[in-house]
């Protein structure tokens, strides 16, 4: 039997293009001699559609996308994700499901029996649990056909007292496929090799493993779908963050590439991965929005140097404004280093100098401010005079403005409301400040793109005379090593105190991470790039009184 690995792109809700990339892809399968073509999780319909999946008419359109796919399959047979009426009563009203088609109709039908709830993943919302389990026929072979996160099962810490492939196997399958909506982070394809690996070492089948690509806003796909023997050597790994269509024999148990395989030597380094995710994500927004040029508020720093750079490498220079907006306390090098950035990536760019609007603003509020001495009040001011630029060239030319604030900074609340945190899309808001730099270096690994002297001076907001991070902060390698601590791995205060750090400097770090709630309810979405970034991922109360 041959089978097709159909790793794709999907637009959520595009019935119409996603229908017809399906249909066209079935075909090309169906002419090379392929006897099943296999495609993601919810791939009729797009994932996550969230609470479209509550929309009759979504669910509508859902089916006749399924009909009009399945009349091609004939000669061919198709394994597809798609959401699928329960039909019951007391239940949610929809399975997460995989069907089977072929003969030109929808033969069988799997539901999802484990649905996640946790990170980013909210799907005992809206589908109701599989209960039955039963392996496919495919011209005589017997697949074990599961749903992402049925696979995971074992997995830890364990989730769930169900395991599906435990029950798939008393039929004795040939093979296991498993169709997937699995997001990146930098550590997702380790996590997914060793749950492969752990059924394989058990079924002693072949298994495939089918992901999509794709960014959708806050979430990206990474594609890197896997095929392994019986004997649990990975034979093959697709591209990340790219389509593509792969031919695999399967007989007897045993299966061939019928192409030359990927070999994972030498592995992509975890931030050539996290430039890959950051270019998909900015593209996929902006072409999935229907936006076609970005503006970037450039200060000469290294924050908004990275994003107009990966702006410039997704959209195209020819696409990317970058303002500078230089104040009194603005200082030459970083105008330079600015400019120096604009020549070498090719974009537009303009400069609006703000000292005569802070000048109008420290007489607009003279009286107000009752001749107290000037603080942060008026540091936020100028961010945020900066903002209403930056918003006001974006409507009256159509620009996307890009967020430039890293993680480290949304984290602790380094950052004005309503000023330098606006933007409709955060590039590097997942992404911590010393991985910056690392980013930086990794986007000048060719040529110079980014000067060098905005890489090695020290970090600065640059709102008054002589100002640095470090006024405010620690080091960012001491902080952000905190902060992964207890946001990724999800650590207390004591439990960071233990592994070594200063317990006052511990104690002021998660209480600013704690008191910045607010500012993120507020802020754009996040470009996920990390097991645990800001947004959907990590749900917090805004009015809590909780010691972390």
């Amino acid at each position: 039997m041959i089978i097709a690995l159909a790793q794709l792109n999907y637009h959520i809700g595009n019935f119409e293009g996603n229908t017809g990339k399906i249909i066209e892809t079935i075909n090309q399968a169906k002419a090379v001699g392929a006897d099943l073509v296999v495609f993601a999780e919810l791939a009729i319909g797009g994932y996550p559609a969230k609470d479209l999946w509550r929309s009759d008419a979504f669910i509508k359109d859902c089916e006749n996308a399924i009909v009009q796919i399945a009349a091609v399959c004939k000669g061919i047979c198709c394994i597809i994700g798609a959401p699928v009426r329960s039909g019951k009563q007391q239940t949610k009203p929809l399975y997460n499901a995989a069907l089977m088609m072929g003969g030109g109709t929808v033969q069988q039908v799997v539901h999802k029996a484990l649905l996640p709830d946790y990170d980013v993943f909210d799907e005992a919302r809206y589908f109701e649990y599989g209960k039955e389990f039963h392996c496919v026929n495919v011209a005589g072979t017997k697949i074990a056909l599961t749903i992402c996160e049925d696979l995971w099962s074992v997995a830890e810490p364990r989730l769930y007292a169900l395991n599906p492939m435990e029950e798939l196997a008393r039929e004795q399958p040939d093979a296991m496929i498993n169709i997937a909506a699995s997001p990146f982070s930098y550590q997702s394809f380790d996590n997914r090799r060793a749950v492969l690996e752990q059924h394989i070492c058990i079924q002693s089948i072949p298994a495939f493993y089918l992901n999509q690509i794709g960014g959708h806003a806050d979430i990206i796909f990474d594609g890197r779908s896997m095929v392994y023997s019986k004997e649990g050597e990975l034979l093959d790994v697709l591209p990340e963050f790219q389509e593509s269509l792969r031919y695999y024999e399967l007989t007897d148990r045993s299966v061939r590439a019928l192409h030359k395989p990927t070999s994972l030597k030498p592995q992509v380094p975890p931030i050539a991965l996290i430039h890959g995710a950051l270019l998909l994500g900015i593209r996929d927004y902006f072409k999935k929005s229907g936006f076609t040029k970005a503006l970037i508020g450039l200060s000469g720093g290294i924050d908004s140097a990275v994003v107009g750079a990966l702006a410039c490498e997704a959209l195209g220079p020819e696409n990317v404004m970058m303002v500078l907006m230089p104040s009194r306390y603005s200082s030459q090098h970083s105008i330079d280093d600015a400019l120096t950035l604009v020549n070498n990536t090719g974009c537009l760019h303009e400069i609006v100098p703000i000292n005569e609007a802070v000048e109008a603003f420290d007489r607009l509020l003279e009286g107000p401010f009752q001749q107290k001495k000037p603080d942060l009040t008026e540091e936020n001011i100028q961010a945020r005079i900066r903002a209403v630029i930056l918003m006001a060239i974006s409507n009256k030319h159509g620009y996307f403005l890009l967020n430039t604030s890293n993680k480290s900074e949304a984290a602790v609340g380094y950052g004005t409301l309503y000023g330098d945190m606006a933007g409709a899309l955060s590039v590097i808001g997942d992404v911590y400040k010393t991985k910056v730099y690392e980013l930086a270096r990794y986007i000048n690994r060719d040529r110079e793109i980014i000067p060098e002297n905005t890489i090695i001076k020290p970090p600065s907001a640059e709102l008054r005379p002589d100002q640095k991070d470090s006024d405010s902060l620690p080091e960012y390698n001491i902080l952000d090593e905190i902060l992964q601590l207890h946001i990724e791995k999800e650590q207390s205060a004591e439990q960071i105190i233990t592994a070594g750090f200063s317990p006052d400097l511990v104690i002021r770090i998660l209480k600013l991470v704690n008191r910045a709630e607010f500012k993120r309810f507020q802020a754009p979405p996040v470009l996920r790039i990390s097991p645990k970034g800001f947004g959907a991922g990590r749900v917090m109360p805004l009015v809590a009184k909780y010691p972390l």
